[in-house]
Order: C-alpha cells, then structure tokens, then sequence
C-alpha cells in the first residue's frame, strides 16, 4: 500500500530576485508542511510547474494541465502532476512587467526568444499571473491526478460549497495498494467518485496509448532507431509544443526498453532554466519544449526526435549500431504489419471487407509486444551464461558475456556488444539473474517460447497471432477488469475561465489540513501493515544456447572427417606411433581452424589426464604443445568458444621430466596468446570455477562427484548451479543463524582459496620462462599499467604507420627492458583487488592475498629458472642440415646462415592455392647474407612435399623495404621475432626467426642488411668490391693508376669542367627574326652567325678542335668510339671531321662543345646541333633549359628525314625566372627576355635545318580548323598550340562519340591527350570513324600541311614559351605524370603481385582491382600513346622536340620508344644496347639516384623509370614478337640487373660522373679472360656465344617496318616479371647459379626390369619452365650440339647453325612456293598487320607458337585472298589434332583423378566410350595418345566421393565422386556439381546399358 499523494503545493508568480525580465515561481503553499520521513520534499518543483518560464499574459488562457517527472539523489521517480489557470496580476506584478517589458521588447529587435509578451496590451491593461497546483507522487497516475485537480479547480471556479481543506486533506491520506490487479473506489468528499485500478504486476511498465502515440507521430524507422540509440546508452531529446506529448514519448520509449530498465538521467519535461544539462557527458532521454529549438542546434553528439514534425535527426559523429540481421527486418516487417494491417490486402483483385481495427490502447499493447518478443530473441538462453559467485548472504552473479556471444554467434556484432556492456544490462542481471524470485511475462517468454518463435519465423500470420496473445497479456495486466464503477468528477463549465472570477484562489487554513493528515496518520498506525506475500519461484532457465544453435546451423560438411583425423592424431602420440602422427600432423594443424576440432581436442586431450597419462616424453610433449599452440593461435582476447578456458587446467597437467627434480609443464611453451593478457578472460574463468566450487558444496554427498569442467553444459539429468542456489535461497530463511554464518563463511573462503589457486595459475601463464628476456612484455601491453598500456599501444600504431610509410626504413621500436616480476604482480593484484572485492571476500582475507602474490611469483620465478636451465641442455631435436646456397665467382658470405622459417606471403601458388600443388611454403632453413645477395634456402615444413629445396633470393641493391614483424612459425606454432624483406625483384622473404636465433644475432643481421644495401660511396657496391678482398665492414680501398692515360683525362676532364661552368656571359642584342624568304637556307659566308648575338667571342676552353691540348686529343678519340657517336654516323647526321671542316652543307653537325661536360653535366660529350649555330651560342641557350639541357638531335627518320629531338623542360616564369631577372645586368633589356630570345633564334635554326615538305601557304592547317574540333579552346592565328588535355568545355557530343588511336592519355584523370588531339594532329577530323581497340589507321591518312616542328612540352612549363610568329612549330602540352607518381603506382603494384600475407578469400578479382588500383597499366598505356603519336608525326615528315620534366625520366622513356617503333635496328640485339648506352646512359638518367643506390639517395627511395620502359617494349614485344630479335627473357634479365649492382653499367647518374671515378675510358686489353664481366652488355655477349637464352627464333623483320602497338588498357598484359618465380633454384637471371645438376643418364635397373623413366613433374612457380622444357629449336640445338660432340667433331656455334638452317629453308621453299607451315604462315599473313597475328606465348608447357588472326573490319587494306589463306594455314595446322576414336566418344570433359598411393590429384580429360564399354583418359584433349583405361564391366559401384589431400580447394564438395572398380577405387573430381552429376548419369547409364 502507498500513499496516493504525497504533498499538494500552490506555487504562484513571483518578483525575480535580481530583478531580470521574468519572474519566477514562489510556493505560496504546501501540505504538509512538514516533509515525510519515508519521501522527503523534492527540490525544484517551482521550476517544472512552468517550464518554459514565468511570466505574465495579456489575456486569460484555459487551465492546463501535464505530469513532470522529477528523480531525486536516490534514483527515485517523483511525478509532479501540475494544473495552471491564470488570475488578474495584483499591482505589485503588474509593476515588476512593466519595468521589463521595454528590456523585453528590445531583446526582440536582437532577435532574442520572446515568449508570451503582450503584442498589444488590452484596452484596459489587465495582465494575468499564473497559478499552478501541484500534485507530488511516487505512483504514476495521471488520469487520477487530472481528475483530482480539476475537482479543486472546479470548486474554486464554480464556487461549490465543499472545503478545499477537507479535499485536499482526503486526497492526501488516500491510501491505495500498487498492484494485485485491484480497483479502489475513492471520493474527495466533493460528492466525487473515482475509480483507481492497479496493474496486474508492478515489474511490467504502465504505457497505455503512449507507445501507438510514438510510432504514429515518428514511423516505424525513427522509433527503431530511437530504441537502439536509447539502449546503446546515447543522448536522445525529444522536442515538442505539448508538455504532455513529451510526457508521453519519453514513456513510450521506456516501456519499449522492457525488461531493460533505463539508468541514466531521465526528464521527460526539462524547464528552460536547466538547458545546460543538454551538454553533460552521459546519457540521457530528455524532452524540451519546441520553442527552445534553437540551443539545441550546437549539440553535436545528440539524437534529436521532432515528435511536432516527425522526424529524427542524427549527428554525424553519431553511430547508432543497427540490429542484428535477420532481427532487424524481421522486427520491421512485424511493425509494420500491426501498424498497417491493410498493407498486405493493398494488392488483392478481391479485398475482404475491411477488419475492424485495433483500438488505440490494444494497439499499443501489440507494439510492446512485439518489443518483447524481439528481446526474447536477442537473449535467449542468457541464463546458461550466468556465473553464479555467491549465494548467501545476498546472492552475486556475474555474466559470461564472451560465451554468450561466442555461442549465439554474435562475436562480431555492434549492437549485442554494446547493450551487453551497457549499465543497462548490468542492472537487467543483477535484478533477473536472481534464481529465486517472482516472475513475470519476459520469463515465461524467455524460458518456454523460444523455440516456437523460431518455428514462426517464416510464418507472418503466426508470428501476428502470437504477438496478439502476448498483446492480451500486456493489456490484462492493465485493465483486468472491465471498468464497473463509473467515474463522478465535477467539471468547470464552458469557458469558465474567461468569466471573471469571484477571488483569487484562497489561502487554505493549514491547520485543518494537518489535522485530516494526521488523523489518518494515529488510524494508520493502529492498523498492521498489509504484508502482500510475493510468490517466488524458481526462474526457469530455458533450453540450452548450444541446443538452440545446432537447430540453426547445420554441421559442416566435413567436420565428422576431420575430428576423427584430430583424435587419430593424438591416439597416435599418446601410443607412441610418431611416424604416423607427423604424417597426420600438417592435416590436423589445418583441421584446428575450426571451432569443432578445437573442441575435439580439448576433449581428447582430458580423457588422457584423467587416465593419468600426463606426463609425456620429449616428443609427444612436442606435438602436445604444437597442438595447443595451434587452437590458442585462433583465440580472441575475449576466448568466446571457452577453447582456452578449456585448454588452462591441461596446460598445468601436461608435463615432462627434464632431470630428477625438474619438470617441464606444457605452460611455458603456450604463453604467447594473447588471452592470457586479457582481465576479462581470467574474471570468466574465475567465476565459472567458482560457481562450480559451490554448487559442489551444496549439492549431496551422493552426487559429490567430478565437478563438471568449465565450459561444458551440465547435463539435463544433474542440477545446474541456478537450480542449486534457487534451492538455497528458498531455505535461507527457514536457517538458523548459526547455520546461516557457517554456510557465509564456507562460501567466502571457497572464493578466498579460488583466488589463491588463480594467483598461481596467473603466474604460470603469464611468467616467460627465461625472465631475462622482456619479449613478452613488448607484445602485451596489457600487462603493464594501465597508462603505460595506453603508451604502448599509442607507440606501437605509430611505428606501424612509420613503417608503412614508403621511403623509410622500418618504424619499429625495440621494447625498453622492464621489470617482469613486478608487472605480473600488479597485474595478479589488480584482478584480485577486482574479483574478491565483488565477490565479497573480507579485507583480513584481501590484505593477506596481496602479501601471498609476490611470493607466489617468486617462487615460480625461482622454479622456471631451473627449468629453462635443464631445458637447455636437451639435446636439440633434428633440424634439418643447412643447405648452403651455391655462390657467383667474387661473391662472399658476410654471415653465415641464420635459422630461419620462410612463411607464404599471398602469393598462391607456392602454398599449395587454389591449384592444389604442393605446399611448398612455408619451408624450413636458413637465410644467408652475402656481398651481392640475401638469399634463402630450405626445406618444405609439410612431410607430404618430399625433399624439394626451396631458394629464395634476391639482391642487397633490390632491398626497398624491411619491416619487423612478429609472427607464429608454422612448426610450433609459438609467436618469434620476424622480418620482412621486400624487393623492387618482386621477391618477398617473410622469415620467422628460429629459437635458437637470438635478437642480437638478428639485428646484427639486419644492421649488415642495412650496411649493404646503402653503402657511403658508389665504389662500395658489389660490382666495384668484386673480386677484391674487401670486406664490407671497410672503407674501400684506393684502386691502383690504370695507366697515366685514363688518370689525366679524368683528371683534366673534371679540372676544365670545373674552371667553365658558371661563367658569365656577355650582354646580348635584340633578335629580329630574318625575312621569309632568307628563312632556312644556310647563312652565307661572310656573314656573322646568325644565331649567335655575342658581340664578341670570350677567350674559353671552347676553342675548335684543330687546337686540342694532347688529353684533350684523347677526349676526342675517346668520344668518338662512345655509343652516342656510332649511332650518329649510322644515322648520316653527320661525322666530328666534316661538321668541324663544314665541307658539305650537311644541315646538322656533331658539335665536341660539351666535350669537358662543362655546358651540361648530365648531356654526353659529343651533341648534334644544328649546323647554323656556333658552339659559343649553345651556353647561351642552354640557360633556358632545366639541368641546361637544351634541344639537342637524338635520331633522324631515314625515310622522311624528320629529327627526334630531346631537352629539358623549360625554365617557366617562375623562381628561376625571377631570380635570373634580378641578376640582369644592364638595365635595359631583362636577361629573361633575351635568353628566350635566344631559344626562339635556336628552334629557328632548327627547323631551318629541315627538309622543305610544303609550301607557305600550307601552312596554316590547324589553327584553320573549326573551333568546335578545337573543343572550346580556340588559340589566336599567331599562337599555335595545340592541347593535350580535355578541356573542360568540351562539347557533351565529342565527349560520347568513341574514342580512337588517341583515346584518351588521361584516361585516369591525371594526364591527358584529349579525345580528339591525335586526330586533329594527324588531320583526321573528316576521315571516318577510328578504329577499334586504339588501332592506328591506315597510313596514308596524314595530311601534307603540317608544322614543321612539333615540341611536346608539360603543360605548366609551356605556359611562358612564345609562340612562333611564323608558325613552323606548334606547341603540344600534354599532362605528364610526375616521378613521385611512378613510385606510388609501382609501390601499389609490388603489392598486388607480391601480397605479403595470404588473402582471406583468394580470388583473382580481387588481384586484379589492386592491380587497377596501382594506375601501373594507366601510365604504361599513356607512355605508349605518347610515343605513337610521335611515331606518327616522325613518319608524316614532321620533326618532334621531347621536352618533358628534367629531360630524363619521362623524355628517355619517350623518345627511346620512339626509335625502337620507328627503326628496326634497335629492335636488334646491338641495336638496343646502343640505344640503352645512348639515350639512357649517355644522356644522363639518374640511375643511382632512381634506384637509390648509396646512402644519398636512401631518403628518396626507389623509382622504377628504366623498368616502366621495359615494360611497355615487353608490351610492343607481346604485339610483333617477329619484329625483335631478342627474346622476352632479354627484358627481364636487363630489367633485374640494372637494380643489382652485379655489373657496372647502370650505376651513377651521367657520363660525367663515370668519368670522375675512371669508369669509361677503361684501356682496351688490361682485362682478363676470366675476370669477373663489369659490363652488362660483356655478360650477354659472352652468354649469347654459348646459349641462345636472349635469341628470339621467331626473328623475321619487316624491311624498315614502323610499329603501332594498340595502347589501350584492355590490350596490356601484365609482365611474368612481377608474378612469376622459380623455388627450385632463386631468380634465373644469374645463369651460373642457375644451370642445375646434369640428369643421369636413363640406365638398366639392375634387376633386369624395364628403364628407369626420366620424366619429372614440372610445377611452375617451382622450377623454370622454360628450361625445365625448353622450347622445341633450343633443344635440337643442343641434340645436335651432343651429336657433334659424340662424332669428335669440334660442335659449332649455336647461331651459326641457326642460320645455316634458316638460309636452307628459304632456298627450300623457292622453287615450288609451298614450302614449309612456317613460310606459309609467313607468306600468308596480311602484309600490313602481319606482326600482330603470331604470338609467342611462354607458357607452363614451354612455347606455343599459336595463331590469332585479327579480323578487323574496318582494316580497309587487307586483302580477302590472304585471309583465305590464313585460314587454310591454320586448318593445316591443327589438322594433326584429329583423333581417330572421335566417333566413338560419348560423353567427354575434363576430370581431376587422384593417382594412386601418395600420388597427387591431375586434371585429366576423360572420354567415355559406349561402344568399347571403357572409360578412357588423356593429358588433354587434343592428346591423341591414351594415358590409361578404365574398363567399365569391372565397376562395382559409382558412389559420391569425398575431398582427399592435396584435392582442388576452389571446387565445392559434392563435386567430388568414387568409382569402385574389382581392382580399386578411383576418386574423381568434376569442376563443378552440375558436371559431376552429369558424368555420374552417364557411367550409371553406361553399366545399367549392360
């Protein structure tokens, strides 16, 4: 029974205080006055009566009327129920308004909140104060309270003749019961009656319409996620102009929350005063009156509903974690159907007569119930988790919330994660998880409803039914009866608030109030107190979660396999049998990924305890502990399936005796998971062991037995720990007290000695067992203090971050060594401080703990010493042999090997993958460092692989990263040290450190590593220290003099460039450009050069060559035997003695100006330059020029005799710009000016120095062109530039149409040539749509107008070049990708072909995506657009200046891409060495500074420019692979080896500084024989002469063909460079350590038997395929070779007979033209496109010559003979495929066969044949020789089979069928089910046929 009211308070306007605008609220009075003892007088009621404020009005509202809730310190909801009527302001009043009305009136120009103030005062300026009475309760009954105080209202208005003493006296002694289901009839004594029903059960939340009310003003949406933001514990406010509708929402969506109660801070009315407590930090449901809208605004981390309009805001920084699927579309679909039940008729042809509909109340019953039934599902089977700790005096539970999760199989999900973490939950616990209690409806639910609510699932008529029963339940507990008495309450009449009101409302006498009050009170006290006897019971706990989980999920598959592969295994140890265990081992480590098998083990592994089996010898220890590892390794922090729960009392038990008085328990060889760090596992272990120590004291002595092992469910049979304590708390008060205290105190020291044994068990787990070492601590910060936990985590995100970063050297920090002892102690301490505070253990028991925990860590410390001593005197166990890695001649071992595990790294096949070979990683062996490389060999770990080697290696110089990493070795599965190398080779070495490898030896490794791999100066790399004695630790030595020659020259050489850069130069003198019709021919003699504007010569070391100093002769001769000079003179562009003598007016000559590298350091000594400029000119130019390099002939066209030129980028306006302007030095002219001046004179002389093509008036081709071609960008007649980029205002119509040849170079959006540029270059605008597939067009499309001189510039450094006035040259501006660009993209690239760490799903997709992602294929597709489009202009008779960047990335690549497309000479073997030595060596790319070669370049990192080139020449190779006489092997090899530093021809950056160090005058004849090659190009023609490895049989050269390779993406393939490695013998571009051991020769087995067969299984990623099968010519060569040999005729050159045969075979095929299928396909392919139809592919099988032709459509050209004759070819071609049985082949396909015993599984095409009744086998289809037969009459049976080692992983398992034969069974595997079922059927048929 409790009082119906507890206080009535009038509370009137009132004067503020300070005196500010609004008043305030003054109680004028209260009964009664005295508070109650039991419910003091809440604070603040003034303040909730009128929420938004007090303050006067202008007219008189009608009353109103709301309930506020106020909670005071205790938690203790008070419900405020507040009616307001206004009465006329008494003159004080009136006072204080007026005084503010004017501060109001300008608070309303500022725009401040104006509320309630008059907008004009009534005629007679009466304002009205307000009056609220006030009804304080602690039971929530609003229609009683509205009821009540409108009867005192109405008294007072109506004048009735009833106290308002005697009223307000009986409603304050009213006396009503809370629940029970009972009505009271009660009457104020105003002739009144009310009628007051109480609920049913006071545990089930009150709503009446207020939940309907809620999802009608929000949706089904909003309030869902409303009620996950409410339970997640975030800030939720609701806003509205009703005070009652906030009242109503806030408890609609507590009565949602149910059985969860809501903790935090709970104001459904928030008065306007207290806003502030919108910003708190914790959670809250508030609701503020809509007018206050606008302070809400700031709120950034608050959920704002808007019942007024609707919606639901959330704040971005807000996550409401959604419910967990399918909970969450189901609760919506049900919503939505008791909301809308007209939904689902909506669509019927023929609706039923509409149902009637719920009433509102009956509604909002269904709503909650479906609340509860979503409840019921989230937390069903809770009961199962509940760890019961104590149960007298006061029971304690506690909450496996890990195993929850774990078995509901909800680890990963938000939602649950945080409603089980939240204060919410925790009260839901401790009030329900009490086992002896009364119940309610969510227990019932709970407990018995669980499994009907899944059969409902998928039955929404079922699922409605079951909500309406639950709703009637909800409503019952309501309104039990129905209402029989009628309510009798006096109302005021109609608008009887506008009458003027006799008085104002009196002064009540309080005297007779009190009176009443206290009558009641002395009748009270007389009475005994109505004990209602609460009906406990026990909570029924519900089916079990494991029960509820296994009807959800079905098994896996093929679990039954594997458990019983796990228990063989570990019968096998436990008998000794360890052969047969380490056979089983590999499968059983990959069987522990799953849950099952975890558990499996754990079960197997107890039987063997309780059969006193614990103690094991050395080897079965082993397998134990591997065993173990591999279930912890799998273990979250939280251990959510209990596996290390279950695995800790073994871990204590499994033991080996090292020696007499030491024993080795498993736990020191387990220690490194992480959940043995984790507090929260060792308080669920705790408890759990707790529980079930108690439920062991009370349960009889019968029963006594075993305890039942954590993390196993009892048995149904057995009582449960709830059951037990349900029991005792029912007899607790029948006990003594005596009784009662022995039974506290059994319970307490249960706990007590618990703590003790898991203080120990702490120590075990958590003590390494060598204590020096601080290892374990660096992994586990948890350990530590909390801050420091914090610190470390912090550190170790940063060196993360730091070491993901690209340039830097790995970011990791070594551990600082710390106090092992002391931090597992306060570690031990905190958690004991933390169980046995909440387990109610006493403090003598606590203080005597943390006395014991030291000692039991030194103790155990003490013990672990003489353990790890005696374990280091085991005899190690067998590791295998090192392999030592075969060595290059000069290449030393810097440190021995190093044992360690090399562990797959993503990249498929070496694992085993999806091909199902070998796993030939991880492997086992040692890592070795050596002067020229790190290199790997070993062993496969896995027994089943055999004896293969595994190398894995890569060079010092290729070592871009190196990342320290901690990782499990697959061996013993413990956590070691690693290291991770990354190579720009594409080799990736991840290594596990051995034990026995200590952390010093390691980083001594990786210091020597570091050493190496950036050494102070160039000369000590490998290709300088070779063959010396020097030791890499020492500073190299000084070499000796090579002879005076070479000393002084580079003596002199560097001397001279020294004195003459950086001279001055004279002022110079405005150039007028020479008239138009003088332009281009050669100045006449007696004229000053026109070009040079010196007005004098300087005396220089520029002087002509007939005046040569001696060294200087020596220069010159030098100079001329360089590559740059060969190439000149084959290229006619000019000898040194003509264009120095200027006999013949040759338009160019070879200029020896740069000779003393003294205009441009990085340019070759010898330039050509056109013939009209005179050497002192050219410093002038220079100056223009990025780097001085200025423009400068690299290649002439034979054909059209158009000039490939290339430079520098231009200086723009820029710094330089204003830098050379500030230095000028005459105050006229700025030098600016005059230098591009100067580069204006040059370019003039350039094209003068062309061949004329067209006449003047030609010339004004494209900027004639309409401007719509010209998309927007329409340049003045003077300036010619033509864009390379999209301009933005293209037309919409050009951006759709497709695009062609020129595509788009900006594909990306990062560089560009717009869709129409190369067209309208080529003047192709009206020829037709482009080709397909960027196809070049026919060649005769170009138009003969053109400008004669094409400079391709970046378009931020043309911006400040003139335009020609004359238009002979045209600028082309493209966008170029930076150097920083190519190193991401490359960087990304390494990564999508060499992973690191194994995919979770492997699929190529997703390959393929980071692939895309790299922007590699972008930049190799805009290189060749680029360069074809130069091809074009070259071949069209226009000349091409490349002037691109520092003029040597971006421009080598593009104009070395130019000459190869453009001349076949450099498609030849010499001819592309020339043109690597010429363009990239001579002209100065940056090779050390690219490749980082020193310890200067270790800060910029690796930029792999030369290798994109040979990338994009493996492209144009893959497209004309008949144009190239080197192989695709030649790229590779040059692409590995110019990042080696093997040889020393790619290293320093230009001839200049190979001069300096005496590197490229080397005297002809001082080397010897055998030396060590230094030259790259040396190594290939030593290695040509002895093997054809860099020819390319396919050799057939078009005469002066010009190549056009497709450019686009689509038609790139990615190299075999990045993806493909060999295992069995390391990279195979070092030839000496690549040539294998010679095969046997095939003998007689001496048994007389047939020979011993020489095949071998070639697995690609193992061996080289290529020489594993060489392709078909290599190995007649080498037969013929042998024949030679064996005929004692000396074998002559391979290439000598190579053209010998070939020159046979044309005189062959002449006389009657047919000749062989070669030269028919030769002749027979149409002329133009003929490269592109062959392609070489190298494949696992060795080289394929395959046919593709390209039947083009819109190729115009081609001949439809010729194509007839392709065809016939290739029917010739494959007509030896046909096979003889065709016509008895009824059904056929491909088919994986397992081999017999130990064999592994093959694709096999398989044809079934009816008529012979067989079913045959092939190696594949066109395979015309059978492998083997399977005769179908001996088949037994055809039965569905399953997977076997080594099986293909990708291929679902009912793919997989058995056919039992008399002989054996054969186990198939089909590619997919659908296939298997088919051959099924058809063998099937084929047997039942006969």
């Amino acid at each position: 029974m409790a009082r119906l009211a507890d206080y009535f308070v009038l509370v009137a306007f009132g004067p503020h205080p300070r005196g500010s605008g609004e008043g305030q609220g003054q109680i004028l009075q209260r009964f009664p006055e005295k508070d109650w003892e039991d419910n003091p007088f809440p604070q603040g009621v003034e303040l909730f009566c009128q929420p938004s404020g007090w303050q006067l009005c202008p007219e008189r509202n009608p009353p109103t009327f709301f309930v506020a809730v106020l909670t005071d310190i205790n938690s203790e909801r008070h419900y405020c129920a507040c009616l307001t009527f206004w009465e006329p302001a008494e003159p004080t009043q009136e006072a204080v308004c007026t005084e503010d009305t004017a501060m109001r009136e300008a608070e309303a120009d500022e725009g401040g909140p104006v509320r309630l103030s008059p907008a004009a005062p009534n005629p007679s300026g009466q304002l009205f104060a307000p009056k609220t009475l006030v009804l304080v309760s602690r039971l929530d009954h609003a229609e009683v309270f509205r009821n009540s105080l409108g009867l005192i209202y109405t008294i007072h208005v109506e004048g009735l003749n009833v106290g308002l003493e005697n009223v307000v006296g009986n409603l304050l002694t009213c006396i009503i019961p809370l629940a029970g289901g009972s009505q009271r009839t009660i009457s104020l004594g105003a002739g009144d009656r009310q009628v007051i029903q109480t609920p049913l059960t006071d545990s089930l939340p009150i709503s009446r319409c207020s939940v309907a009310l809620l999802f009608r003003q929000l949706g089904i949406a909003n309030v869902l996620s409303l009620f996950c933001a409410a339970l997640t514990e975030h800030k939720v406010l609701f806003l509205s102009r009703s005070y009652q509708r906030l009242s109503d929402a806030c408890r609609g969506l507590l009565a949602l929350l149910f059985p969860l109660r809501y903790s935090f801070t709970y104001v459904p009315i928030l008065p306007a005063q207290l806003l502030e407590v919108l910003s708190t930090p914790t959670p809250f449901i508030i609701g503020v009156n809509a007018a206050f809208q606008a302070e809400t605004q700031e709120l950034l981390d608050v959920i704002v509903a808007d019942l007024d309009g609707g919606t639901v805001t959330v704040p971005e920084c807000v996550h409401i974690p959604a419910l967990p699927e399918p909970l969450q579309s189901q609760t919506h679909s049900v919503l939505s159907m008791v909301l809308d039940p007209e939904l689902e008729l909506a669509d019927l042809a023929f609706p039923p007569p509409t149902a009637s509909t719920s009433s509102l109340k009956m509604q909002d019953k269904e709503l909650r119930a479906v609340f509860l039934r979503l409840f019921a599902q989230l937390l069903q089977g809770y009961r199962w988790c509940l760890h019961m700790v104590r149960i007298h005096p006061e029971p304690v539970i506690r909450f496996h919330k890990a195993a929850f999760l774990g078995q509901r199989g909800l680890v990963e999900d938000d939602f649950l994660m945080k409603v089980l973490e939240g204060m919410a939950f925790a009260g839901f616990v401790s009030e329900r998880g009490v086992p002896y209690r009364p119940t309610d409806l969510f227990d019932e639910l709970v407990a018995h409803e669980v499994a009907r609510m899944r059969a409902d699932e998928n039955h929404p008529q079922r699922v409605l039914r079951h909500v309406r029963e639950l709703a009637e339940q909800l409503y019952k507990n309501e309104n039990p009866y129905p209402a029989v008495a009628m309510h009798k309450v006096q109302r005021p009449g109609e608008a009887s608030h506008l009458r003027r009101a006799p008085r104002p409302f009196p002064r009540l006498d309080e005297g007779v109030v009190q009176w009443i009050v206290d009558q009641a009170t002395a009748k009270m006290q007389g009475v005994p107190p109505a004990v209602k006897a609460e009906r406990r019971t026990t909570v029924p706990s519900g089916p079990p979660m494991t029960a509820i989980l296994e009807r959800s999920s079905g098994l896996h598959g093929n679990s039954a396999r594997r458990l019983e592969v796990v228990r063989n295994c570990i019968s096998y140890v436990f008998e000794g049998k360890m052969l047969e265990a380490k056979k089983l081992l590999p499968a059983v480590l990959r069987a522990l990924k799953g849950r099952a098998a975890r558990r499996c083990l754990t079960q197997e592994l107890h039987l063997h305890v309780q059969q006193n089996r614990a103690v094991l010898d050395h080897q079965q220890f082993d397998f134990v502990v591997r065993m173990m590892n591999c279930c912890l390794q799998d273990c979250t922090s939280l251990d959510e399936h209990g596996i290390a729960a279950s695995l800790l009392p073994l871990v204590t038990a499994f033991c080996r005796k090292l020696s007499p008085g030491v024993t080795q328990f498993a736990y020191s060889c387990v220690q490194e998971h992480v959940v043995w760090s984790t507090p929260q596992f060792w308080e669920a272990m705790f408890y759990g062991d707790v529980q079930t120590h108690i439920r062991a004291l009370y349960l009889e002595p019968v029963e006594d037995r075993d305890p039942a092992q954590v993390g196993e469910v009892p048995e149904q049979d057995e009582r449960s720990a709830l059951d037990v304590a349900s029991e005792q708390r029912r007899l607790w008060p029948t006990l003594s007290r005596e009784k009662q205290q022995e039974l506290v105190q059994k319970e307490e020291s249960t706990v007590f000695s618990q703590a003790i044994h898991y203080a120990n068990r702490m120590s075990y787990l958590l003590l390494p067992l060598d204590t020096s070492k601080s290892r374990l601590l660096r992994e586990r910060a948890g350990l530590g203090d909390p801050e420091s936990a914090s610190n470390s985590l912090l550190t170790s995100s940063m060196a993360g971050s730091v070491a993901e970063s690209y340039d830097t050297e790995s970011g990791f920090e070594d551990a600082e060594t710390c106090d092992v002892a002391g931090a597992v102690v306060r570690f031990i301490n905190r958690f004991v401080d933390k169980v046995c505070t909440e387990s109610g253990v006493t403090s003598d028991h606590l203080k005597g703990l943390h006395v014991m925990v030291p000692d039991i860590v030194q103790m155990h410390i003490e013990t672990l010493e003489a353990v790890h001593r005696e374990s280091k005197r085991l005899p190690p166990i067998q590791k295998p042999k090192l392999l030592r890695p075969r060595l290059l001649p000069g290449e030393e071992c810097v440190l021995d090997g190093l044992r360690v595990y090399l562990l797959p790294d993503g990249r498929e096949e070496g694992a085993g993958g999806s091909g199902g070979g070998p796993a030939l990683l991880p492997a086992e062996g040692a890592v070795f460092l050596t002067t020229y490389r790190v290199i790997f060999t070993g062993m496969p770990t896995d027994p089943l692989v055999g004896e293969q080697v595994v190398v894995r290696s890569f060079p010092v110089a290729a070592l871009i990263k190196e990342k320290r990493i901690n990782v499990q070795t697959p061996v013993d599965q413990l956590l070691q040290d690693g290291l991770q190398l990354r190579s720009c080779t594409f080799q990736l070495l991840k290594m596990a450190f051995d034990e026995e490898v200590g952390s010093d030896s390691a980083e001594l490794f990786r210091k020597q590593l570091h050493k190496l791999r950036y050494p102070p100066d160039v000369r000590g790399t490998f290709a300088f220290t070779v063959g010396s004695a020097h030791t890499p630790g020492r500073p190299p030595r000084a070499t000796k003099d090579k002879g005076p020659s070479l000393r002084t020259l580079s003596r002199n050489l560097v001397k001279n460039a020294k004195k003459t850069i950086g001279r001055q130069y004279v002022t110079r003198k405005k150039y007028h450009p020479p008239s138009w019709e003088h332009r281009g021919q050669p100045p006449p003699e007696d004229q000053e050069d026109a070009i040079s504007v010196s007005e004098e010569l300087e005396p220089s070391t520029l002087t002509p060559s007939s005046a040569l100093k001696p060294s200087g002769r020596v220069t010159m001769s030098s100079l001329v035997e360089r590559a740059c000079c060969r190439d000149y003179q084959r290229l006619g562009l000019g000898t040194l003695s003509s264009s120095l003598s200027r006999a013949k007016p040759e338009p160019f000559r070879v200029s020896p100006v740069n000779r003393m590298h003294a205009i441009c350091r990085s340019y070759p000594g010898l330039l050509i330059v056109p013939q009209s400029v005179q050497d002192n000119a050219l410093q002038r130019v220079s100056r223009c020029y990025r780097q001085n390099r200025f423009p400068v002939v690299c290649w002439r066209s034979g054909r059209s005799k158009a000039v490939l030129l290339r430079s520098g980028g231009l200086h723009g306006k820029g710094v330089v710009g204003l830098f050379k302007a500030q230095n000028a030095p005459s105050p006229g002219q700025s030098q600016a000016d005059s230098s591009s001046l100067e580069q204006e004179k040059y370019l003039q002389a350039v094209v003068s120095s062309m061949p004329r093509y067209a006449d003047a008036s030609g010339r004004n081709t494209l900027s004639g062109f309409s401007s719509a071609h010209m998309g927007g960008h329409v340049p003045s007649p003077r300036a010619r530039v033509t864009t390379l980029s999209n301009p933005m205002a293209a037309s919409a119509s050009r951006r759709t149409t497709s695009r062609g040849k020129w595509g788009s170079v900006r594909a990306s959006g990062r560089s560009g040539l717009g869709g129409d540029v190369g067209s309208r270059l080529a003047g192709r605008d009206m020829l037709g749509p482009p080709q397909a597939n960027g196809a070049p067009p026919d060649p005769g499309f170009l138009r003969p107008q053109r400008a004669a001189l094409y400079i391709i510039g970046d378009k931020a450094q043309l911006k400040g070049v003139r335009p020609d006035p004359l238009q002979q040259w045209e600028l082309v501006p493209i966008e170029v990708f930076e150097s920083r660009q190519v190193k991401t993209s490359f960087k990304k690239l390494l990564k999508a072909c060499v992973p690191g760490c194994p995919a979770a799903e492997p699929s190529p997709t997703s390959f393929l995506r980071s692939l895309e992602d790299s922007e590699w294929l972008t930049q190799i597709h805009k290189l060749l657009q680029v360069a074809v489009l130069v091809v074009e202009l070259l071949d069209s008779g226009s000349s091409v200046l490349v002037s691109l960047e520092d003029g040597w990335d971006i421009t080598t690549q593009v104009v070395s891409l130019v000459q190869l497309l453009s001349d076949p000479f450099y498609r030849t073997l010499e001819g592309f060495r020339l043109l690597v030595e010429k363009e990239w060596l001579s002209f100065g790319h940056r090779f050390s500074h690219r490749g980082a070669h020193t310890l200067a370049g270790q800060s910029s990192g690796f930029t792999p420019v030369f290798l994109q080139f040979l990338d994009c020449v493996h492209q144009v190779h893959l497209q004309f692979p008949m144009e190239f006489e080197f192989s695709p092997f030649y790229l590779k090899f040059l692409g590995y080896h110019h990042v080696s530093r093997r040889f020393r021809t790619f290293l320093l950056d230009s001839d200049y500084e190979r001069i300096e160090l005496g590197l490229l005058y080397e005297e002809k004849g001082e080397r010897r024989g055998q030396q060590a090659c230094r030259s790259v190009w040396e190594y290939v023609d030593r290695l040509s002469k002895r093997t054809p490895v860099f020819y390319n049989y396919m050799y057939a050269p078009e005469d002066a063909e010009v190549l056009r390779p497709y450019s686009n993406v689509s038609n790139l393939k990615v190299w075999d460079f990045y993806t493909e490695e060999t295992l069995a013998e390391g990279p195979p571009y070092d030839w000496e350590l690549a040539q294998g051991p010679p095969e046997p020769p095939e003998e007689e087995r001496l048994d007389g038997g047939a020979p011993q067969s020489r095949r071998r299984v070639v697995w690609p990623c193992y061996d080289s395929c290529p020489r594993a099968q060489p392709d078909a010519i290599s190995r007649l060569l080498e037969e013929l070779q042998r024949l030679e040999t064996e005929l004692g005729r000396p074998p002559e050159r391979w290439k000598d007979t190579w053209d010998q045969v070939k020159a046979a075979q044309r005189l062959e095929g002449r006389p009657d033209g047919r000749g062989t299928p070669r030269s028919l396909l030769l002749s027979s392919v149409p002329h133009h496109r003929r490269s592109l139809g062959v392609y070489l592919q190298e494949g696992p099988v060795g080289s394929t010559l395959s046919l593709s032709l390209d039947s083009d459509q819109s190729s115009g050209s081609t001949a439809s003979g010729s194509r007839q004759a392709a065809r016939r070819s290739t029917s010739t071609l494959y007509s030896q495929f046909q096979t003889a049985e065709s016509e008895n082949r009824s059904h056929e396909g491909t088919l994986y066969k397992k081999g017999a015993f130990m064999k592994p599984w093959k694709a096999r095409w398989f044809v079934l044949d009816k008529t012979k009744h067989q079913l045959r086998y092939y190696d594949h289809r066109v395979d015309t020789e059978c492998k083997g037969v399977i005769d179908l009459a001996e088949v037994e049976a055809v039965a569905p089979g399953t997977p076997t080692m080594g099986a293909p992983k990708t291929v679902d398992e009912k793919a997989f069928f058995d056919v039992k034969t008399t002989r054996r069974v054969y186990n198939f595997c089909a590619q997919d089910v659908l296939s298997a079922q088919q051959w099924v059927d058809q063998i099937q048929g084929c047997l039942s046929d006969a």
